[in-house]
C-alpha cells in the first residue's frame, strides 16, 4: 500500500532550532493561511481556548531588552551570558507566534483539556509552517511561565503561554534525530 502524503508530512516533521532560523519569514497572508490550518484541532465544546500574538520586526528586540531586565530581576546572580541569552532569544527567527491558552470555566470541558487543545495548535502550527516551506521550533523557557512577562505581553489573568513558535527560513538542513520506537511504548490493556 502506498504511503499517504499526509503521513509522509508527519514523518518528515522536525524542529529547526530558533538559532538556525533567519529571514525571510512568512508574510501576513501566508501566516494567516498557516493559522487557518493550525486552528483545525480537537476542541471539545468549540471553546476556542487559544489566541495568537505575533512578535516580529523591532518588537522582537524590544521584548529581548525587557527579558534581559526581567532575567536580572528574577536572579540577582544571573551571569552576563545568561542575561545576553535572554536578550537574544527572540532575535533570530523573523516571526514568533505566541500561542496563548485561554481556558474558560466549563462543567463539561476541564481546563486540562482546553490546555491540550492549545498545545495541539502549537503542533499544528509547526506542521503548517513546514508545509509552507519554513522551519519552526516550539519553545517555552522561563518566560512562558512568568507572570510579569504575561502582564508585559498583555495576557489576561486566566491566560497562559502554550508556546512560542519561532518561524523563519532555515539556514541549513536539520538532520534527522533518533525517534522513539512505538512498539516499546505500546501496551495492551486486557482488563
Amino acid at each position: 500500500m502506498p504511503e499517504s502524503p499526509a503521513l509522509q508530512a508527519l514523518d518528515a516533521r522536525r524542529s529547526v532550532p530558533a538559532l538556525q532560523l533567519t529571514a525571510p519569514g512568512p508574510d501576513r497572508e501566508t501566516l494567516l493561511r498557516m493559522l487557518a490550518s493550525a486552528v483545525r484541532v480537537p476542541d471539545h465544546g468549540k471553546k476556542v481556548p487559544f489566541r495568537f500574538l505575533s512578535i516580529q520586526g523591532d518588537a522582537r528586540h524590544t521584548l529581548g531588552a525587557f527579558l534581559a531586565e526581567r532575567s536580572r530581576a528574577r536572579d540577582l546572580n544571573a551571569s552576563e551570558a545568561q542575561v545576553e541569552k535572554d536578550r537574544l532569544r527572540f532575535s533570530h527567527a523573523p516571526l514568533i507566534v505566541t500561542v496563548i491558552a485561554c481556558p474558560t470555566p466549563s462543567p463539561k470541558v476541564p481546563e486540562q483539556e482546553q490546555l491540550m487543545t492549545a498545545g495541539c495548535v502549537c503542533f499544528a502550527l509547526l506542521q503548517a509552517a513546514q508545509a509552507m516551506g519554513f522551519g519552526a521550533q516550539w519553545l517555552t523557557a522561563w518566560m512562558a511561565f512568568d507572570p510579569v512577562v504575561h502582564t508585559h505581553l498583555g495576557l489576561a489573568e486566566h491566560e497562559r503561554i502554550a508556546g512560542f513558535i519561532h518561524i523563519g527560513t532555515p539556514k541549513a538542513e536539520v538532520p534527522e534525530r533518533e525517534r522513539p520506537d512505538p512498539t516499546a511504548l505500546l501496551q495492551d490493556w486486557v482488563g
